[in-house]
């Protein structure tokens, strides 16, 4: 089990290698997934990890240093969606400035024994910040490769000592449509709501996102405090977070309640399952204009099962049905 507090083995990215030589000198990772002999039932969990694609594994340490590429700082930090900005790609960058960070502070509450309201400096202050290189997968079919800073979620609710009957984590995103132009449209129900299954929070590579690329992250990309769950759709990574509630029900999120035949709870990046408009098999890595490439997307590559994390996670799903948009 990796231990959160060892930080030795975690790869900064001043250290990565140069592009160029990373591209022609990097190892492939390949893993033997059959289980069984290969007598695996087709549609389960062990079925779906035994076809999975793993070339570009998820790395050393459990999965917390993808070797991948990783995407350029430029690029990660202007080309996103973060709908309280606005629907373009570019609007999160442009109107950056209206999302305002401080003071800020998180209400806790639901089915825990410490609720309240935290101040920013609350959260932070017990939690030294480690950097986790990890695959981003949107369901659009485009993916990154960013390194994060930040520290484990599990860390940080354990702190607010939530009771047996929290089976459940929900989320909500600030609500400021007097400040946020994408807040005064009514693409989405505001404000921006996502939730995990308990053990999906408290699993050692979900995350609580600080910075990236060695800096404070940027209020584009989800300043001062984001989720990141490597092993699924990008949308369940919520931004800005304003609230942590324990809840003994399923949550309701955002784009399961804007259209649930499209989006599920999980949202767990599965290859083998299209979306209702679009395949999953294949994702546009977006690398930015690096030497001898000229365009924003790097060529198609196979999606992973679980987004390569699937030595990692797969057994939270055991008995679920891969056929599903879950």
């Amino acid at each position: 089990m990796h231990n959160p507090e060892k930080k030795s083995g975690l790869i900064k990215s001043s250290e990565i290698t140069d592009r160029d030589i990373f591209r022609n000198r990097r190892a492939i990772i390949k893993a033997s997934m059959a289980l069984g002999g290969g007598a695996i039932a087709a549609g389960s969990i062990a079925g779906g990890l035994a076809m999975a694609n793993t070339e570009t594994g998820a790395g050393g340490d459990n999965g917390f240093q993808a070797t991948d590429e990783l995407t350029a700082k430029e690029t990660a930090t202007s080309y996103n969606n973060f709908y309280e900005l606005g629907t373009d790609k570019g609007d999160p960058l442009r109107y950056a400035n209206r999302l305002v960070t401080e003071p800020w502070s998180v209400v806790i509450d639901g089915e825990c024994d410490k609720p309240g309201t935290y101040t920013l400096e609350d959260i932070l202050k017990p939690h030294p910040t480690e950097e986790r290189i990890y695959r981003l997968r949107c369901v659009e079919a485009w993916s990154m490769v960013i390194p994060w800073n930040g520290f484990s979620l599990a860390d940080l609710l354990k702190r607010f000592e939530p009771r047996s009957t929290a089976k459940y984590v929900a989320f909500e995103t600030i609500l400021d449509p007097d400040r946020l132009p994408g807040q005064r449209s009514r693409v989405l129900d505001w404000p921006y709501r996502e939730g995990l299954r308990m053990d999906e929070a408290m699993h050692p590579l979900t995350m609580i996102a600080t910075g990236m690329y060695g800096e404070t992250i940027p209020n584009q990309n989800g300043a001062p405090l984001r989720l990141v769950v490597p092993w699924k759709y990008g949308y369940k990574s919520i931004k800005s977070i304003v609230r942590i509630s324990f809840t003994e029900t399923q949550p309701p999120t955002s784009w399961n309640m804007s259209a649930p035949h499209e989006y599920g709870f999980f949202s767990n990046v599965n290859p083998g399952v299209s979306h209702p408009r679009w395949s999953q098999a294949k994702e546009r890595r977006l690398a930015g204009k690096t030497k001898g490439v000229s365009s924003l997307f790097a060529p198609k590559i196979e999606t992973q099962l679980l987004n390569g994390y699937a030595d990692q996670v797969a057994s939270l799903y055991e008995g679920m049905d891969l056929k599903k948009f879950y």
